[in-house]
C-alpha cells in the first residue's frame, strides 16, 4: 500500500471513528437520551433483557400485582392530591382498587390505564404506580441497567407525563429525605399511537429547583417502584401503560 493510499484510509477510519463517537454523544451527551429512539436500546444500559424474569408488569394476569418475578411481587395504585383532581380507578387513600383496562400493546390484552383531570389548585399531582415489593419496601435493581416500557395517550388527553422512580433519598420511607418526593426520572411527550420508551438509570434526573437532598443519580439498589404523573393545571388526562421491563441486564 502506497503512502497516499496509507493516509487516505488512515484518514477514512479517523472519519468513521469520529462519526461513530458524535453519534454516540448525541444520543447520551450530558445524560440525556431520546427514550423512544432505537439508538437507545444498542447502550448497555437499554439493550432489551431476553430473560422473562425481566418484565416487571405486563397487565396480562388482569390482576393489580405486577410479575413474580426475582423477589417483586408489589402492587398497581393510584395517587392524587386533594386540590381538585380526579383519577379512575379510585386511589388507594380514598378506598378505590387498581384495575387492569382492555387493549395493551403490540396486540395483548390487557394494560395499565388512569383517566381523569388535574385541579387548578396550588399543589397538583394525580398519577398511578406500582411498588416493586409487598409491604412496600426497597429492591435491589442493581443488576439491570434501565427500564423499558410502552404508553400511550387517549384523544383529548394531555400528552405530558412524568415517569418518578423513587429510591430512599426521595421516598419519605427511606428516611433520607427533608423534603421528597422528588424522585428521579424524565418527562415524556405521549402520542394517541402506542410508543416504546427505553430510559437507562443514568439518564433519570430530579427536576431543578427543590428537593433534599439532591443526589447526583438514582440508587438502583434502594428502589420502591415506577410511578407515572401528570401535573398540568386544568389538563384531562388519559394514559396506557404496557410491557413495562428492565433493560441491560448485567447492571
Amino acid at each position: 500500500m502506497s503512502f497516499i493510499q496509507r493516509a487516505f484510509t488512515s484518514q477514512t477510519n479517523g472519519l468513521a471513528v469520529a462519526a461513530t463517537a458524535a453519534l454516540v454523544l448525541a444520543t447520551v451527551g450530558c445524560g440525556r437520551v431520546n427514550p423512544t429512539s432505537p439508538d437507545t436500546e444498542k447502550l448497555p444500559e437499554g439493550t432489551p433483557c431476553s430473560a422473562p424474569t425481566a418484565v416487571i408488569s405486563d397487565g396480562e394476569d388482569n390482576n393489580n400485582q405486577v410479575e413474580l418475578h426475582e423477589g417483586r411481587g408489589g402492587y398497581w395504585y393510584t395517587f392524587v392530591d386533594d386540590s381538585g383532581s380526579t383519577v379512575w380507578p379510585e386511589a388507594g387513600a380514598h378506598g378505590g382498587t387498581f384495575e387492569m383496562s382492555p387493549g395493551g400493546a403490540n396486540g395483548t390484552k390487557y394494560a395499565a390505564r388512569m383517566h381523569g383531570s388535574v385541579g387548578t389548585g396550588s399543589v397538583l399531582f394525580v398519577g398511578m404506580g406500582m411498588n416493586f415489593v409487598d409491604p412496600k419496601g426497597q429492591y435491589d435493581a442493581s443488576k439491570y441497567g434501565g427500564i423499558s416500557f410502552w404508553a400511550k395517550r387517549g384523544p383529548g388527553s394531555t400528552n405530558k407525563v412524568r415517569i418518578k422512580v423513587p429510591d430512599m433519598y426521595t421516598d419519605p420511607d427511606g428516611g433520607a429525605c427533608s423534603e421528597c418526593f422528588n424522585d428521579f426520572g424524565m418527562d415524556l411527550t405521549l402520542t394517541e399511537e402506542w410508543q416504546k420508551y427505553t430510559i437507562p438509570f443514568y439518564a433519570m434526573k430530579q427536576q431543578k429547583g427543590w428537593g433534599k437532598p439532591r443526589k447526583r443519580s438514582i440508587d438502583p439498589t434502594t428502589l420502591y417502584g415506577i410511578q407515572f404523573q401528570v401535573s398540568e393545571p386544568g389538563q384531562k388526562f388519559d394514559v396506557y401503560v404496557d410491557e413495562i421491563q428492565f433493560t441491560g441486564c448485567g447492571g
